[in-house]
């Protein structure tokens, strides 16, 4: 018995650790007390929201969503209408270049010598047979 005692005596205590507080939405009890959220959904159901006291005080608000609907709409058809643009000038672009490259390769076509030595066939003119000289001009000392 005597030792038992003795190892309670020198036991350390038991530290309690404080109750775990349950969680407080205390914010939110906040925000529900000066919006009274409650009041405000039973007024929605039961239409007394549009009652000409409570009408006149959502004015601005009511102003204030549908001008950011209206600018929502305007963006959104501005969106589209230059959706379409792109779209038209990127086939625009693609017919310019089909018509570039055919353009180049009947150029390319045309100016062969063959091409144009047959189209100068009817006119007398004949390629010549002699190739090209150089021709160097000695520069003369009194600088005429």
């Amino acid at each position: 018995m005597a030792k038992t005692e003795h190892k309670n005596a020198f036991r350390p205590r038991k530290i309690e650790k404080p109750a775990k507080k349950k969680r407080s939405f205390s914010k939110f009890r906040v925000l529900n007390q000066k919006v009274n959220v409650g009041s405000s959904l039973h007024s929605i159901v039961d239409g007394s929201f549009l009652t000409r006291s409570n009408l006149i005080k959502q004015v601005p608000f009511l102003l204030v969503i549908t001008l950011i609907g209206v600018f929502y709409i305007a963006n959104s058809y501005n969106a589209e209408k230059t959706i379409i643009e792109i779209t038209k000038t990127k086939r625009e672009l693609e017919e310019l270049r089909f018509e570039y490259i055919t353009t180049k390769s009947n150029l390319m076509y045309h100016s062969k010598q063959s091409e144009v030595a047959s189209k100068l066939k009817n006119t007398g003119v004949k390629e010549s047979l002699v190739p090209p000289v150089k021709i160097y001009v000695k520069a003369e000392e009194n600088g005429q």
